[in-house]
């Protein structure tokens, strides 16, 4: 670059925020990661990984970690929700000969991994800390933080997710997450033998599912409609989600159904959904992740596209003749990708709250990961 790329700083230490700041420290950057929550916490139950996000994983050095602590399969096996067997869809390979087509792991063991690599990476990080303010001037990004301290960047990088707070200092009248009309539950419950890959049970309007995170362990998940985006009492998640599987036949379910209480872990997440309309950066800040492209989980992608970002970001940087050429570059690589999962996620639930075209479905899915398996 013209002007020399020094000194980076990511606001947010989720997936995609812990992905750029590595791959930011191994162009030899300094680079300073905040985290508003002190004890660098993720929530939530088990997260399933496609084999698109499983190359990216290895492009970031944390492939072998996910394997050791999560679980790896292949395909996904459907059923009727009485258990009848309708098919397989199959996962390539695309991560390797040698590596699983999906996986599954829990949020919080991800999230773990990818911490100790940050670390391991050399990042600065700072935890229970954020920014009140940012200023561009000079050729820099003058960032004052929550602590009381200030700091001067050549790029800041907004990774800090779906209520963005660096959105919205840099972007105030772009549009806002959108409820989508789905929630979805999960919960953690003990991994019978026979469950070796990604499993799902089709209802008429409610699906589930489940996958192994480890050799003892699978979550399960079910996508519910709920017109309202409405708050649910906690101590209800595990009644409701108990009720919303009593329809399904399959013994499977019902023997899962039967396990499920207070040490579940359930919980529940309204789906929302974001494509910021493009430019994703101004000066010298750039959003990523769910802050830029929040989709629901209908194609597994959310965190993998995250991740990918962090990977052609740093690629960009590497390269760019000047900061812009290299942030034009960025975008210009990202958007259809990042646009067709959001896209194409929202179009499937649209499709499962009114019971609409089911070959449509089928055929929305396909070329989507088929199109993700593509090199990013």
């Amino acid at each position: 670059m013209t002007s020399p790329l020094q000194h980076v700083l990511v606001i947010g230490g989720g997936f995609s925020g812990m992905a750029t700041a590595i791959q930011c420290a191994k162009l030899g950057l300094t680079v300073d990661l905040v985290e508003i929550d002190q004890g660098w916490r993720s929530y939530g139950a088990g997260i399933s990984i496609g084999g698109p996000t499983l190359r990216a994983l290895a492009t970031i050095g944390v492939l072998d970690a996910f394997l050791a602590r999560g679980y790896g399969g292949d395909g996904v096996n459907l059923f009727t929700a009485g258990g009848q067997p309708i098919g397989t869809l199959p996962t390539p390979r695309v991560a390797g000969d040698d590596v699983p087509g999906g996986g599954a792991i829990m949020r919080p063991v991800l999230a773990d991994i990818l911490a100790k690599a940050t670390r391991a990476a050399g990042v600065r990080v700072r935890l229970g800390c954020t920014f009140s303010q940012i200023e561009q001037r000079d050729g820099q990004v003058h960032v004052a933080f929550t602590d009381g301290t200030q700091g001067s960047y050549d790029l800041v990088v907004g990774a800090d997710g779906l209520y963005s707070k660096v959105r919205d200092t840099v972007f105030p009248d772009v549009p806002k997450p959108r409820y989508t009309g789905q929630g979805v539950w999960r919960a953690v419950v003990p991994r019978p033998a026979e469950i070796v890959c990604a499993t799902m049970w089709l209802g008429q309007k409610v699906k589930a599912g489940v996958n192994p995170v480890s050799q003892e362990e699978m979550y399960i998940f079910v996508t519910e409609d709920r017109p309202t985006n409405e708050y649910i009492d906690p101590a209800e998640w595990p009644r409701m989600l108990a009720d919303l599987l009593a329809p399904f036949g399959a013994p499977l379910i019902q023997s899962i159904r039967a396990q499920i209480g207070a040490e579940s872990r359930v919980n529940y997440r309204p789906l929302e959904s974001l494509l910021l309309p493009q430019p994703w950066f101004s000066g010298r800040v750039v959003l990523v992740g769910d802050a830029v492209h929040a989709t629901t989980p209908h194609m597994a992608a959310g965190a993998g596209i995250g991740i990918e970002d962090a990977i052609v970001l740093a690629e960009e940087l590497g390269r760019g003749a000047t900061l812009e050429t290299a942030l034009q570059a960025f975008q210009a690589r990202r958007w259809e990708r990042c646009r067709m999962v959001v896209e194409n996620s929202g179009r499937l639930g649209e499709i499962e709250i009114a019971g609409g075209d089911k070959e449509e479905h089928k055929r929305i899915m396909r070329e989507t990961l088929m199109s993700l398996a593509q090199p990013i």
